[in-house]
């Protein structure tokens, strides 16, 4: 059930998400101050992809 949900997730919101963490992990991982912060938002964009199964620890 939820591999059908996340289909459907990723298709109408999932990409855009995932596509708009990654280029503001991208822009925070310019400096060196932004690096831990670049790193939770690509952690964000994988989880916008797939989010029904998915834990975070």
């Amino acid at each position: 059930m939820s591999f059908l949900v996340n289909v459907i997730w990723l298709v109408l919101n999932g990409w855009w998400m995932a596509l708009g963490n990654f280029l503001i992990g991208c822009l925070w991982c310019i400096t060196i101050v932004g690096i831990p912060f670049g790193k939770q938002f690509f952690k964000i964009a994988k989880l916008s992809l797939s989010p029904f199964g998915s834990t975070v620890e």
